[in-house]
C-alpha cells in the first residue's frame, strides 16, 4: 500500500515552501501519496493548526504521517517531536500544536527528533519543515522504525486547549475563525455535556450574549446570530448566512463562558 503523508502548514500558496517539502518526501519516498490538509493556516497561528489538525486527521487511515509545521520558534531551542497516537504518526514543533491531538488519544508515545541520519546534511535555521520534517516523514513512511527517531519525551499541551469546567460556568476561549465567519471555540461536546447534561444554558462571547443554541445553521433566518456544535464537535457562534467574525469583531483569544440557565 502507498504510504500517505499529510503536511499542514501556514506556508501559503505565493512561495514555494510547501513545494519544497513535497520534493523531500518524493525524493526518499516516490510512491508515497502526500495530501495538503491545508498550507493556508494564518502566520504563526498555532491554535488554528492545532485546531485543523484535530478536524481532519483521524479520517485518514492508520498508518498516515502527518507532518504540521506552524512554528514561530524554528531555529530557536523549542524541541522537534513525533507522536504515535490513535493508530497514526504526527510530526512537528513541541508548541501546542498537538494539544488537541493529545487530548483525544488518551495514550500517545512521543520521541524527540534527534537522529541525524534521518534529517538533510545541511538544515537552515529557518526552515525545519523542508530540512527535518519532511525527510524525517518520508523515512517513517517507508519503514523505519519510530524508537529509532530519538529518546521518549512527554510533549506539550497548551492551555488554551482546555477550557476550564466548575459547577457555575464552562470559561473558554475563541481559537480561532474559518472561511465562513463561524467563531471556533476550544470547548466541546463533552465539555458542554459534563456541565449541562440536558439542562439549558446560554453562551457569551465576552460580555455579549449569544441569543440562541441551536441544531444547524438553517434553523434560524439568515441573519440571525446562534450558538451550535460545529462538524468537529466544537462550540461555534455563528450567523446564518453571515459572518459572526464580523458582527461581533472575533479575534482568537476572546473569552466565551457557558452558563445555566435559571
Amino acid at each position: 500500500m502507498e504510504p500517505i503523508i499529510t503536511l499542514l502548514t501556514d506556508f501559503g500558496l505565493q512561495d514555494g515552501y510547501a513545494a519544497a517539502m513535497k520534493g523531500v518526501v518524493l525524493g526518499i519516498a516516490p510512491r508515497a501519496r502526500i495530501v495538503d490538509m491545508s498550507h493556508l493556516i494564518p502566520p504563526q497561528d498555532i491554535r488554528w493548526g492545532a485546531y485543523v489538525l484535530r478536524s481532519c486527521y483521524a479520517h485518514f487511515p492508520p498508518g498516515t504521517v502527518h507532518v504540521a509545521v506552524v512554528d514561530p520558534g524554528v531555529g530557536t531551542d523549542r524541541r522537534a517531536v513525533a507522536l504515535r497516537a490513535g493508530g497514526h504518526l504526527f510530526m512537528g514543533p513541541d508548541n501546542g500544536l498537538f494539544s488537541f491531538v493529545l487530548e483525544m488519544e488518551k495514550t500517545a508515545e512521543a520521541r524527540l527528533l534527534e537522529n541525524p541520519a534521518f534529517f538533510r546534511p545541511k538544515i537552515s535555521s529557518t526552515f525545519h519543515g523542508r530540512d527535518i520534517f519532511a525527510p524525517t516523514a518520508a523515512r517513517l513512511a517507508s519503514g523505519a522504525a519510530f524508537e529509532s527517531l530519538g529518546p521518549p519525551v512527554q510533549p506539550m499541551t497548551a492551555e488554551w486547549a482546555r477550557p476550564t469546567v466548575t459547577p457555575d460556568a464552562i470559561r473558554g476561549e475563541v481559537l480561532g475563525c474559518d472561511r465562513f465567519g463561524n467563531i471556533v471555540t476550544n470547548i466541546q461536546h463533552g465539555h458542554l455535556a459534563e456541565f449541562a447534561g440536558k439542562d439549558a444554558f446560554q453562551v457569551f462571547l465576552e460580555d455579549q450574549r449569544i441569543p440562541v443554541f441551536a441544531s444547524t445553521y438553517g434553523e434560524l433566518p439568515p441573519g440571525r446570530p446562534l450558538a451550535l456544535l460545529g462538524s468537529s464537535d466544537h462550540l461555534e457562534i455563528a450567523i446564518n448566512q453571515g459572518s459572526a467574525a464580523d458582527f461581533y469583531k472575533a479575534c482568537a483569544g476572546q473569552k466565551v463562558r457557558v452558563v445555566r440557565v435559571g
